[in-house]
């Protein structure tokens, strides 16, 4: 346990931030899974509902410095691909 007022402060701010970050990366994977299981399923009108909740989330993760600029992208354009795949096969 620190001594120093401002390490105490360190301590705090950092268990916040910590546990914020795993609810937006929880949240983002959440949305993807979802997605992509509604992807399996064949269901178009929910599976655009759910890919537009991902990206929203991946976007979030991309702003707040969590998922890389590029990584994001990838994702995205993964899931959009899987998307129009669906929609071309079904």
């Amino acid at each position: 346990m620190p001594n120093i007022k401002s390490a105490k402060k360190r301590v705090k701010t950092s268990a916040k931030k910590a546990e914020n970050n795993n609810v937006i990366t929880t949240r983002t994977k959440t949305a993807v899974k979802k997605f992509i299981k509604e992807v399996e399923t064949g269901n178009k009108e929910t599976a655009t509902e759910k890919l537009n909740i991902a990206i929203k989330n991946i976007d979030k993760a991309v702003s707040s410095g969590l998922m890389h600029q590029n990584k994001g992208a990838r994702e995205k354009s993964r899931l959009t691909k899987m998307k129009n795949n669906m929609e071309e096969v079904k």
